[in-house]
């Protein structure tokens, strides 16, 4: 016999759902509107800091073709945002893409799901905190004048024990629930766009008056990935854009918090995308043409500035004190993705112990604050261990785990895409808009993320398309990306032996559209 769920709000937080009715984890309702939602999702997303991380490595794979592979990124996540949205506005959940595909595909397919989610976010918070080391000390060094505190950031020892540090300040942060969150990010989102585009716009200018190293002149081709690209090249440089746009889905987790569940997080999601693709699109061309994609110097191809381009082009294009307003922004934006990127892990692993998928203990919701406070800590916990190993095997950690990420995400973003296909299998041709919005763009964004993670998987094995790290004479990055899926699979099946109830899908059934009307989330 099926329980009853426990009344809203409970601070045990482990209800169990009856029939087609999603679960109340207690979370605070009505918090969030469309345009806080997309500056959360912005603030996830990062855009100072996936940047400075993702352009040495697009580079170094498609040269002056990184305009285009932008968008090639872009289209996927476009096209799989409107199967989120659409999902969403069925059934609004915090635990998205994890909730959907247990609904359409089963319990493994979805815990799987899941799983790839909560292993993608715990890569990119130890990312957010490495990035956000290299620029506290560069900050340091560029007010004391004294070059040599920068170096501080890549030894390992200060490494891993600052990183450790901003880790624990923002797991308390994010366990005091999505009223801090929301407040802080306006602040800080808006800051560091303004910098960014300052940037590129100082940037232009000194081209256009001759002042820069490269002063390349602006090609239209810059935006076309059907030229001068070879298949493996395409891959990798499409794995580093993924990557870039990864993030825009925390809005559809707060889904259960949000004014109007069924079409704001959707609304927000799109909103996210779009904003995002252009301050991409302005700064990728900016930096381009002032430094040029050569090896050498300032070149955006040069290895010693891959992991922090920024790092190295603030003070020739800002000045000393403007480069220092620079990396304040990348700090920023670290600091500030590093708190809200702990919203959506925490809230999917609050939905898989909620549905009895992980232990309950991760459901538990703090009585104050109404946050999934426990799993916060256990995600802090997780990723100060992974980033502390990763750190030690690899000599540059943030090129193997950006790559590994890629997977990652087209993994999930591809499960979900394809969840939302089949979970309206019955309606997909009863109107105009589930032809489109249901089917046509779900399915060719998941099509596209799961070549994309086919073809990763295959490069990820050669050492030389990461870091050149290797286990056995198998690149370090196949074993963050595709074995710590492997990992998942062991676990999933440790877990079914202890829970089995989500498994015989007792506690989230397979099910079919609670609503044959096509959402009005437009």
């Amino acid at each position: 016999m099926t329980s009853q769920p426990t009344p809203p709000n409970a601070p045990t937080g482990v209800p169990t759902p009856i029939g087609e009715i999603p679960v109340d984890k207690g979370l605070a309702a009505g918090k969030v509107g469309v345009l806080s939602g997309a500056i959360l999702g912005i603030s996830t997303v990062a855009p100072g800091y996936t940047l400075t991380a993702s352009i040495g490595l697009i580079v170094a794979a498609v040269g002056l073709k990184m305009p285009a592979i932008f968008i090639a990124g872009f289209i996927p996540m476009f096209l799989t945002a409107y199967a989120y949205r659409e999902l969403n506005s069925d059934t609004p959940d915090c635990g998205a893409s994890f909730t959907w595909s247990t609904k359409a595909f089963g319990p493994y397919v979805g815990w799987m799901c899941g799983w790839g989610m909560v292993v993608a976010t715990i890569i990119v918070l130890s990312n957010l905190a490495a990035i956000g080391v290299q620029f506290f000390y560069l900050i340091i060094a560029q007010i004391a004048d004294r070059p040599s505190i920068a170096d501080l950031g890549t030894n390992k020892l200060v490494n891993i024990v600052t990183t450790l540090v901003l880790l624990a300040a923002a797991t308390w942060i994010s366990m005091r629930g999505i009223s801090t969150s929301e407040r802080i990010q306006y602040v800080l989102v808006g800051f560091q766009l303004i910098v960014l585009f300052a940037f590129a716009i100082i940037a232009l200018v000194k081209v256009a008056a001759g002042d820069a190293p490269a002063g390349l002149s602006f090609d239209i081709d810059w935006f076309n990935p059907f030229t001068g690209l070879t298949i493996s090249a395409f891959a990798v440089g499409l794995t580093g854009s993924i990557f870039a746009f990864w993030g825009w889905d925390t809005c559809l987790t707060l889904g259960e918090e949000c004014k109007d569940p069924k079409r704001t997080p959707g609304r927000a999601g799109v909103l996210c995308v779009l904003s995002i693709l252009l301050t991409y699109l302005l700064v990728a061309v900016a930096v381009m043409m002032y430094a040029g994609v050569g090896a050498e110097g300032l070149g955006l191809g040069n290895e010693a500035n891959a992991e922090n381009v920024f790092g190295a082009l603030a003070t020739p294009v800002l000045g000393r004190w403007g480069g220092l307003m620079l990396f304040a922004a990348i700090l920023v934006s670290s600091l500030a993705s590093l708190q809200t990127t702990f919203l959506p892990v925490a809230r999917t692993m609050l939905a898989m112990g909620s549905y009895g998928a992980f232990p309950k203990k991760v459901a538990e919701i703090h009585p104050r604050f109404l946050s999934p406070s426990f799993a916060a800590l256990v995600a802090g916990i997780v990723t100060a261990i992974f980033y502390t190993v990763v750190t030690i095997l690899s000599e540059r950690t943030l090129i193997d785990t950006i790559a590994a990420l890629g997977i990652m995400i087209c993994w999930y973003y591809g499960i979900t895409a394809f969840a939302c296909v089949w979970y309206f299998r019955h309606e997909l041709f009863t109107s105009a808009h589930n032809v489109i919005y249901r089917f046509l763009c779900p399915f060719l964004g998941g099509l596209a993320l799961i070549i994309v993670f086919l073809i990763s998987v295959g490069e990820s094995m050669n050492p030389d398309n990461g870091s050149g790290a290797s286990i056995f004479g198998i690149g370090l990055v196949f074993y963050i990306g595709f074995g710590l899926l492997i990992v998942g699979v062991f676990v999933m099946l440790y877990l079914r032996a202890r829970h089995p109830a989500f498994f015989r899908g007792e506690t989230l059934p397979r099910s079919t559209p609670t609503s044959t009307a096509p959402s009005s989330v437009s």
